[in-house]
């Protein structure tokens, strides 16, 4: 006899999925958006262009299809970061700025065009925001969350550019204050193997 599991609305995983679904729904925008917006959330990043390692990508977002984000992320307000997580924290533009971050940081990189990138956003009541990101991840294991870290990388600060350049920096070369950083012991060939056996097994 088979064992049936109750299903729960109210399980956490499925109140994450509720919210991986509603920034499904989204409309897709370019990246940033052209009008700045209150709010924090989760977010999602494609890309079309012609980047040879990505290409399996592209087709899926090619013609307003959308179907792969390359990059998944969350902006939660600074008061959360500090602790005051959920509690009357005024989220400001979180969600928007760091879109905006994103969109600055493959401006700057050579190899990469920003007129190639979209994202849809979400706003999300901040309890909800860490679950929907990893909801997401788990969905689509973009290839900038799994296997090319450092997108989401900030400008480590004078006194620490001593630490290694991410591989997100060796294979998109151009953001200064990374370019500042050491050199990464990887090479940009060898990073972009990687990247090619991830998307292999996604796809």
């Amino acid at each position: 006899m088979r064992e049936e599991t109750p299903y729960n609305p109210l399980d956490k995983v499925h109140l994450g999925e509720s919210v991986a679904n509603a920034i499904l729904r989204r409309p897709v925008e370019p990246l940033p958006p052209p009008e700045a917006f209150l709010g924090a959330g989760v977010y999602a990043i494609y890309y079309t262009g012609d980047f040879p390692a990505y290409r399996k990508i592209s087709e899926r977002n090619r013609e307003n299809r959308f179907e792969w984000p390359i990059y998944v992320g969350k902006a939660i307000p600074a008061g959360a970061r500090r602790g005051g997580f959920g509690l009357n924290v005024s989220p400001g533009r979180a969600l928007f700025g760091r879109l905006n971050e994103h969109g600055q940081s493959v401006e700057q990189a050579g190899n990469i065009d920003r007129s190639d990138f979209f994202c849809r956003y979400l706003v999300v009541d901040d309890i909800w925001i860490p679950l929907g990101e990893a909801l997401l991840i788990q969905m689509f294991s973009p290839v900038w969350n799994t296997t090319l870290d450092g997108y989401g990388n900030h400008d480590p600060g004078r006194g620490r550019y001593n630490q290694q350049r991410s591989p997100w920096d060796v294979v998109h070369p151009g953001r200064e204050w990374a370019m500042r950083c050491a050199e990464n012991a990887r090479t940009s060939d060898s990073i972009l193997e990687d990247i090619e056996t991830a998307i292999i097994a996604t796809f």
